[in-house]
């Protein structure tokens, strides 16, 4: 469900495939390919959230941020993660379950663990495995890692646009 808080309505590119069971209220910007997937939401009442070509975020996810938020392109976001980050850099992927707390920064290539817990104003660098409660930086991505983020990355894109030929989802705006 698309819909507009304070004369802001969410921007959704047409090629972008949104479940009809996604909640995406205010200034948020979608970019094409994108998927959302059942149970997310993304809420843009105190800050714009942009949302990078190519990126998924899966069930039961949260994005929100108390300023204005720019995620990937080419970003994988995981089931059940809560994302409050600045930014989010390009070919990440979140995992399943993580916490990304407010103002963090999350550089390119980088893959945050499962569960893990990135605290605020963490400044993850580029190229990063980030694993823990908090998260700490263990190691340095890997090209296998990379292929990875981009083989997860696809796979959705490519179900993203299979749900969307199948006349699934919605990007009827509900005025608020």
């Amino acid at each position: 469900m698309l819909r507009s808080l304070q004369g802001k309505s969410p921007q959704v590119h047409p090629e972008a495939f949104i479940s009809e069971a996604a909640y995406v209220v205010g200034d948020v910007e979608i970019a094409a390919r994108v998927n959302i997937w059942p149970g997310v939401v993304i809420r843009g009442d105190t800050g714009h959230i942009f949302i990078g070509e190519n990126t998924c975020v899966q069930d039961n996810s949260t994005i929100h941020s108390e300023s204005d938020a720019s995620i990937g392109p080419n970003v994988a976001i995981g089931h059940n993660v809560l994302c409050h980050a600045d930014k989010v850099g390009q070919f990440v992927l979140i995992g399943n379950g993580a916490i990304v707390n407010g103002w963090a920064e999350i550089g390119d290539y980088c893959i945050i663990a499962s569960g893990a817990v990135v605290l605020e104003h963490a400044k993850i660098p580029s190229y990063s495995l980030v694993v823990g409660v908090p998260a700490q930086v263990k190691s340095r991505v890997t090209e296998e890692h990379i292929a990875r983020i981009k083989g997860t990355i696809e796979r959705y894109a490519e179900r993203g646009q299979l749900y969307k030929a199948h006349g699934l989802g919605d990007s009827t705006l509900t005025e608020g």
